[in-house]
């Protein structure tokens, strides 16, 4: 059901869509950014992290306590889920291989699963303690496991096989979020650390240990391959922009307070953040050292992932609501069948 005269508020009041048609189109020039949908999902469920965009089938898979929940990214339909996994925290898909994987923190397993059909395909045991992101690097053809806890490694699975194929201690202490120039290089920011460590994908072997300068607590993470950039958004309202070539800090624009995503979109040079205070932060990569704050848009509490759909410019954030947190201190609980996916979109420019 479509409401187009319900205002944003409205919509999360009713539990209502409002959605564009069914065929993308790409990415309109945009003054702003608003909240154009949310699909409600429920669940009693607890808990949800990382999600992932596949643009070319207008699918997005989204981590949900013990299952994948699957979604049309137009409508909010839910096409599917996978389920079985225990504490599931990252997504991948490797389109040419026909296979997606999930990362488990409970069990220290990757979960291999059929793309099409959704059905599991294998059990990956096991991994480095409480497995977190997950990315798949085309240039090296191999899968990384970031591993979040004790172990402060990185998995390595060949998915060719499904095997586990090494581990590479980075000495971290709570390693987060991975990415990839695109030139045999991976860097992963290490929250407890305020660093980034740097290693060669192919050798696997470890380069650099890089400060962030201003910057502390680092977890989500985008690069800019084209002008050799990579952005780690820190708990200290800050983004950290590195040189990807020597590890200088370039600029630190302000963000958000308590950032766990970030995203880089190539066809606008812009960057997002989803920060947990219930707020998206938009900057605009000016030069490959200049940047500047477009609009702070606010979304909902808790809202501390993303994923964007390349074909769009859309942005996606998964959140729920919550009790109000524990007399002393502590995380407060997540209300059941609040869980929800929120849309946000670019606002096309008013031509004379």
């Amino acid at each position: 059901m479509q409401h187009p005269q319900l205002s944003w508020a409205a919509l999360v009041a009713a539990g209502a869509l409002q959605v564009g048609g069914a065929q993308p189109a790409a990415p309109p020039a945009a003054s702003s950014y608003r909240m154009i949908a949310q699909y409600p999902i429920g669940g009693n469920d607890a808990g949800y992290d990382y999600l992932r965009v596949e643009a070319s089938t207008r699918r997005v898979f989204i981590a949900h306590a013990n299952r994948v929940e699957v979604l049309n990214v137009d409508t909010g339909q839910k096409l599917g889920e996978i389920t079985g996994m225990h504490g599931v925290h990252g997504i991948e898909l490797i389109p040419e291989l026909g296979k997606g994987y999930t990362s488990n923190g409970l069990d220290r397993t990757v979960t291999v699963f059929d793309r099409n059909t959704l059905r599991v395909l294998k059990l990956i045991r096991y991994t480095g303690v409480k497995p977190d992101a997950i990315q798949y690097d085309p240039d090296s053809r191999r899968l990384f496991v970031v591993n979040g806890g004790a172990s402060g490694d990185v998995t390595i699975i060949d998915p060719s096989n499904d095997a586990i194929v090494d581990t590479l201690d980075l000495g971290g202490a709570k390693l987060e979020q991975i990415g990839f120039d695109g030139r045999g290089r991976a860097f992963v920011n290490d929250e407890a650390k305020s660093v980034m460590h740097v290693f060669e994908t192919h050798s696997l072997k470890s380069l650099a240990k890089w400060s962030l300068g201003p910057c502390e607590e680092p977890t989500g993470m985008a690069v800019d391959r084209a002008h050799h950039r990579v952005f780690a958004a820190c708990g200290n309202e800050k983004l950290a922009v590195l040189d990807t070539d020597d590890g200088r800090v370039v600029a630190a624009p302000a963000i958000g307070r308590d950032p766990d995503g970030a995203v880089f979109d190539s066809n606008t040079q812009r960057i997002f953040t989803s920060n947990k205070e219930g707020t998206l932060s938009v900057l605009q990569e000016l030069s490959p050292d200049r940047y500047e704050t477009l609009q702070t848009l606010r979304t909902q509490p808790g809202a501390r992932t993303l994923a964007m759909d390349e074909n769009t410019g859309r942005i996606f954030l998964p959140t729920a609501r919550t009790a109000q947190a524990p007399v002393g201190g502590g995380a407060a609980q997540i209300l059941p069948q609040t869980f929800t996916l929120l849309v946000a979109g670019p606002e096309l420019r008013r031509r004379n």
